[in-house]
């Protein structure tokens, strides 16, 4: 048996630290927070779980496992203030991540409910160090070598992968908003440009990376939630448990978005100022 919690399926998943405003406005996710907010100040439970919706919006009309991802973020209650038409405006963070066990579908509640269990994140360098092969190149050439040596050579290596992906990034923003402006390539190049230099930030992508600082895994999940990519690809990054893989899989995923772009020269969708995912209850 795993820990039952209370579920919102939404269209796109949630990352941990990442801020999701809600508006709710359908009779069981009412109930939901009027049941959130019953709970005593201070108990931990003030959150719900937010998975990904794989086909459809009425999950529960289709078999309700088969229609979400398996994998899925906790949100955790910040703010909650009610509207005139009865609904509220939510306002949550991303807590921990969790694999779904079992959905569970009752009449009391009215809302969705889930057995999950709880995921760890690995501990990005201590996983780098782990690796040997991939940090130093093949398992004999690090075997005998001193395990706080690897360690500093593995987090080195993480440093440069986050520089790297912080820099695709800031293109893969400057690129999306100029051809949201109607910019020619060369004008999309030259605000690219600009980004990267500090000479110029629009876009805020600046200020964003700046609010991450040297947190990896803060980046990681920045990138996966705030890049036009599509479900799936946003759902292998919030199932990947490893900072330094996560990065790795998000610098090839901006190289080929920015190849799209530079070919195609179009954006698939609106860029929504880089905002998170909203509520379609």
């Amino acid at each position: 048996m795993g820990d039952l919690i209370p579920l919102f399926p939404l269209g796109s998943p949630l990352f941990p630290g990442i801020v999701l405003p809600l508006h709710v406005f359908e009779p069981r996710y009412r109930a939901l927070v009027r049941d959130l907010q019953a709970l005593p100040e201070g108990s931990g439970r003030r959150f719900f779980g937010v998975v990904a919706i794989r086909q459809g919006w009425e999950v529960e009309q289709v078999a309700p496992a088969e229609a979400l991802y398996d994998v899925g973020c906790s949100a955790v209650v910040q703010a909650v203030r009610p509207q005139p038409d009865g609904g509220f405006a939510v306002v949550t963070v991303g807590g921990d991540r969790f694999r779904l066990l079992d959905v569970v579908v009752r009449e009391d509640p009215p809302y969705l409910q889930a057995e999950v269990e709880w995921l760890s994140e690995e501990e990005a360098a201590e996983e780098a160090a782990g690796d040997q092969e991939e940090v130093l190149g093949s398992p004999a050439g690090g075997a005998d070598l001193d395990e706080g040596l690897v360690r500093e050579v593995a987090s080195s290596s993480l440093d440069v992968l986050q520089r790297g992906v912080g820099g695709l990034f800031t293109r893969y923003v400057a690129a999306v908003a100029g051809l949201q402006a109607g910019l020619g390539q060369d004008e999309v190049g030259e605000a690219a440009a600009e980004l990267a230099d500090g000479d110029l930030d629009p876009t805020g992508v600046g200020a964003l990376l700046q609010a991450v600082g040297d947190d990896s895994r803060a980046l990681s999940y920045l990138v996966a939630s705030a890049a036009l990519l599509t479900t799936e690809d946003r759902q292998a990054l919030l199932a990947e448990s490893a900072t330094r893989r996560r990065l790795v899989a998000e610098s090839r995923m901006l190289r080929r978005e920015l190849t799209l772009l530079e070919t195609v020269g179009a954006v698939p969708a609106p860029l929504h100022q880089f905002a998170g995912p909203t509520s379609l209850n």
